[in-house]
C-alpha cells in the first residue's frame, strides 16, 4: 500500500499501487476538502504550486535505522517516524518547510527546524545516534539536560529527548547478528 498526501490541506490518502502500472496516472478526490488532484504511478509530478506530490512507499528502504517516537500531548498525537543514514533534521510539520522528521503538532515552542539527529555506521557496524540543537528557540532537552550550542551528544535506544514540549524516545535499529 502507497499513501499520497493532498496537495491542499496534506490529508493522507491509501492506495494499492499494485492494481496501476508504472507510468500511469491516477486521479484522486481528497475526503477532506475535496480537492482534485493527480499522480503518476513511479514518478513524481509538479503541481500548479511547483511541489512535488509525495508518494511514500511503506515498504521503502531495506535498512532499518531505527525511529523516533513523539509522545501524545495536549498539541499532538502519538507518531513513529522513521530515521535515515546521516542528518534527519527534525521539526514542527509545516506546508513549505522541508525537514526530514516531520512532527505533526501544534506545539508553539517546536522550531520549524528545531534539532538534527545523525544517523551513521561506525568502524564496527554498530549504528550510531548524535544529537544537536539547530539553534532552536526553545532549546533540545536531553533527559532533562540543555544542550548548548556546540553540543553533541550520543543518544542510546531508550533515549528521552525535548523538544518544546514535545517528549521523543529514540528506538534504535535491531542489530543483525
Amino acid at each position: 500500500m502507497k499513501r499520497v498526501r493532498c496537495p491542499k490541506c496534506d490529508h493522507y490518502i491509501q492506495f494499492d499501487e499494485t492494481k496501476y502500472q508504472e507510468g500511469q496516472s491516477l486521479v484522486f478526490v481528497c475526503d477532506q476538502c475535496k480537492k482534485q488532484f493527480s499522480i503518476r504511478i513511479g514518478k513524481s509530478k509538479l503541481n500548479a504550486g511547483n511541489r512535488k506530490e509525495e508518494v511514500i512507499d511503506e515498504k521503502e528502504g531495506t535498512q532499518d535505522w531505527g525511529n523516533v517516537v513523539a509522545i501524545e500531548n495536549v498539541f499532538g498525537y502519538k507518531q513513529v517516524l522513521p530515521l535515515h543514514e546521516g542528518d534527519n533534521l527534525i521539526g514542527r510539520r509545516s506546508k513549505g518547510t522541508e525537514v526530514d522528521i516531520p512532527i505533526e503538532t501544534n506545539d508553539p515552542s517546536m522550531d520549524r527546524r528545531h534539532c538534527i539527529l545523525n544517523v551513521k555506521r561506525d568502524k564496527q557496524g554498530k549504528v550510531i545516534y548524535t544529537l544537536r540543537d539547530n539553534d532552536s528557540i526553545t532549546g533540545t532537552f536531553v533527559m532533562n539536560d540543555l544542550l548548548g550550542p556546540k553540543d553533541r551528544i550520543r543518544l542510546e535506544d531508550g533515549s528521552i529527548f525535548t523538544l518544546g514540549v514535545t517528549t521523543l524516545i529514540l528506538r534504535a535499529a535491531e542489530e543483525k547478528e
